[in-house]
This record gives C-alpha cells, sequence and structure tokens, in this order.
C-alpha cells in the first residue's frame, strides 16, 4: 500500500484558494490548453491514494496548474517532476509549494514545456505517471510519455470519462478503437473509478474517469510484439481503423497497395482478410506489421 504521509486538510487547495491564484496571477482557464482544474481536496486525495505510491516512487505529473494535486503527491513520492505549458503557471507552483509544505519544496522539479512533446527530464528517471490530463490530448500525451519515457513503470491518469472507455476498451467491444490498440502496445489499462464534472473549475460538460497503467514488462512485451517495429503497426491500425465498417482487405488497401496486396498480407501474417479492425488485437496488428515489411518496401505504403 502506499506510504502516505496526508497534508492537513487546511493546507490543500480549494476552490477559494484556486480563484484566489487565478486572479492574482490572472489567469483564466484556457479551452486550447484543455484546462478544467480539480477544486476539491478529496479528489485529489483519493487519486493519490489511489496511485499506491511508496517512499521511492519518482512521479512525474502533467498538467500540474495551480498544484491541488502536486500537493500530496509530494506528500506521498520521493519526487515529482511537474511539467506545465503554461508559462504563469510553471512558474507559481514552485511559490505555491514554498508557500504550503515548505518542508516538502526541495522535492518538486517543474518543467515548462508541452507534454506531448517533452523531451530530457531532470533528476532521477520517473517511475510513476500520475496525472489530470487536458481532454483534447490525453491520449497522445500518455502514448508520448510511454514511448520517451521508458522508466515509467506505471500510471493513474484522470480523463474524459469516453476517452477512459476508449483507452480500456478490449477488442471487439463497442469503444475499441485506435488509442485502445496503441496504448496496448506499451501497456494493460484498466478503469479504477469515476470523477463527476461539479470538482473542476470551470465546470466541464462531460464526467471523468480514471485509468490505470502498467507497463508491459518481458517477456510479455515480446510476445505482443514479436518482430514487428511500433511505427509499422501504428501504421497499420491507423489503416485498418480509417474506415472501420470495412473489411481489412478493404481498410488496408492503399497501405499495401491494393487490396490484393492486403490480402496476402493478411493470409501471411494468419489474419482472416473478411475481418475488421475492431477485432484484432496489438499482437494481430503487429504480425500484419511484420508480413508486411517482409513483402518488401516497394510494395507496401510506409507512413
Amino acid at each position: 500500500m502506499a506510504s502516505l504521509t496526508p497534508l492537513p486538510a487546511a493546507r490543500l487547495l480549494g476552490p477559494t484558494e484556486i480563484r484566489e491564484l487565478a486572479a492574482r496571477l490572472g489567469v483564466q482557464p484556457s479551452k486550447r490548453l484543455g484546462q478544467n482544474f480539480v477544486v476539491d481536496a478529496g479528489t485529489v486525495s483519493r487519486i493519490t491514494a489511489l496511485a499506491d505510491l511508496g517512499p521511492d516512487d519518482v512521479v512525474l505529473e502533467v498538467g500540474p496548474g495551480f498544484g491541488s494535486l502536486t500537493l500530496p503527491l509530494l506528500a506521498a513520492a520521493r519526487r515529482v517532476i511537474a511539467v506545465e505549458v503554461d508559462r504563469a503557471l510553471a512558474a507559481e507552483l514552485p511559490v505555491t509549494v514554498a508557500a504550503r509544505v515548505p518542508q516538502l519544496a526541495g522535492r518538486l522539479d517543474v518543467v515548462t514545456a508541452d507534454a506531448a512533446r517533452v523531451g530530457q527530464l531532470p533528476g532521477e528517471p520517473p517511475t510513476v505517471l500520475v496525472a489530470n490530463l487536458p481532454y483534447n490530448v490525453s491520449v497522445p500525451v500518455v502514448l508520448h510519455l510511454l514511448a520517451t519515457v521508458p522508466s515509467l513503470a506505471r500510471g493513474l491518469v484522470m480523463v474524459q470519462a469516453e476517452v477512459a472507455d476508449r483507452m480500456c476498451a478490449p477488442p471487439g467491444s463497442r469503444t475499441y478503437g485506435v488509442p485502445s490498440a496503441k496504448l496496448a502496445w506499451y501497456a494493460t489499462a484498466r478503469r479504477s473509478g469515476s470523477v463527476g464534472r461539479a470538482v473542476f473549475w470551470p465546470v466541464p460538460r462531460v464526467d471523468s474517469g480514471l485509468v490505470s497503467l502498467a507497463r508491459l514488462t518481458e517477456p510479455d512485451a515480446a510476445a505482443v510484439r514479436g518482430t514487428a517495429r511500433r511505427a509499422d503497426t501504428f501504421a497499420v491500425i491507423d489503416a485498418a481503423f480509417s474506415q472501420r465498417r470495412k473489411t481489412l482487405r478493404a481498410a488496408l488497401a492503399t497501405w499495401a497497395g491494393s487490396p490484393g496486396a492486403a490480402e496476402a498480407v493478411l493470409r501471411a501474417a494468419g489474419v482472416d482478410p473478411a475481418l475488421r479492425g475492431e477485432a484484432l488485437g496489438i499482437a494481430d496488428f503487429a504480425r500484419i506489421a511484420a508480413a508486411g515489411r517482409s513483402a518488401g518496401p516497394d510494395t507496401i505504403s510506409r507512413s
């Protein structure tokens, strides 16, 4: 279980404190940045507890905003690396931490950057991703971080409820699609709870969901990916879901060069050309990608 050292309730940020901070900084929530700030202390405490952090964990937090989730994370983990794209909020976060929990201020690193493009991170490699992700970029951010930060072993992210369903959907389900398949290249995903819209400022039009991530380890990753390359596999996934109602033979025709070439690749991969993309798991897509590469660069379209 988490080694959680709860902060006094009065030291966590609530609606009044966050609005006062926003007014002082002249910050208005940005739709472009997908900013919906958590203003409920109970919610951030619940997220921190569900993350099951230990005293040796280094947390990567995306979009800390005013720091409502950052504060309890600092009490539970050894360090927190907070990535914030808003310069005013990034500059203010250390000030807020120093004012409210000065004994934990040394545990915080702030990186002013777009989390969907961030590269090298300071200090020790992060082990856990814990974040309230902007609705408009949540899946690209998770995929980018899993690809570029191999030290991340697990995560707990809050996203739009519909997106949470898509991230966790198994093959064959109504919500299974590109996010589900690509995420499965890196990790397993499961729903860990729901969050109502009333805990946010401004209040969004939708509810949120919590998703727990566990990175695949060897030999599980090798069994899923086989000999395929990630870029090739993701190109197959994109093509397969570009026209959901079409069979794989038709949907992969442009990718393969022709319907006949697509059928040949699919049969070489042991996949029925009459199936649709939503019926396949990540290992199936990887086998198709590997078979396509074996067919030669002049046959298969690369993206």
